[in-house]
């Protein structure tokens, strides 16, 4: 599966930077997320419980972190257990760059399903995709404006880039949760 995607965000490149890295916000925003925890320097170990429709299922997964220039982009390898589902892996790109109204938000991802979610279609697997990512994106818009009303400025030195540098990277969470959904799906 291959997805592209962009959003404006309206807060500045600092403040987006800052949200995306921030474990709680990335926690209430990535539907199903259960846990996070640091293995290693930028890598992290997750778990996803998602729920669609009447099927549930639980997914266990590793994100790897590279590339790192903060405040504008890196790059990230995930892979997803499911069980006898099978598996998911991939890569994705996140880039941050200022915008008249804020802040423009670019990604994309590409992954791949293996064992008995291979047998699904491609289709069905896009479009739980992108249903997720959606919801990811409404959530965490709403997480920005709850924590940068308009009224309010963060500052955008580096100080503050500096201290979100070394936390879960929202990026992190949708390329895992567009992971974890194809596998989901696959495995119905």
């Amino acid at each position: 599966m291959d997805m592209q995607g962009q959003r404006i965000l309206n807060v500045t490149q600092a403040q987006a930077w800052a949200a995306l890295n921030d474990p709680e916000i990335l926690k209430a925003c990535i539907p199903g997320c259960e846990k996070f925890e640091v293995s290693a320097e930028n890598i992290y170990n997750v778990g996803v419980a998602i729920k669609i429709g009447p099927v549930s299922a639980k997914f266990s997964g590793k994100v790897s972190l590279s590339d790192i220039q903060a405040p504008t982009s890196y790059a990230l390898q995930f892979e997803a257990q499911g069980g006898v589902a099978g598996f998911g892996k991939g890569e994705s790109k996140v880039a941050l760059q200022p915008h008249a109204d804020g802040c423009e938000l670019n990604y994309s991802v590409h992954s791949t399903v293996g064992g008995k979610l291979a047998q699904l279609g491609q289709r069905l697997i896009d479009g739980a995709a992108k249903s997720l990512a959606e919801d990811f994106f409404k959530r965490f818009e709403k997480a920005l404006q709850d924590r940068y009303p308009a009224a309010q400025k963060v500052d955008s030195t580096s100080d503050t880039i500096a201290a979100s540098a070394h936390k879960i990277p929202t990026w992190t969470w949708l390329a895992l949760a567009v992971a974890m959904a194809a596998v989901w799906t696959l495995a119905r």
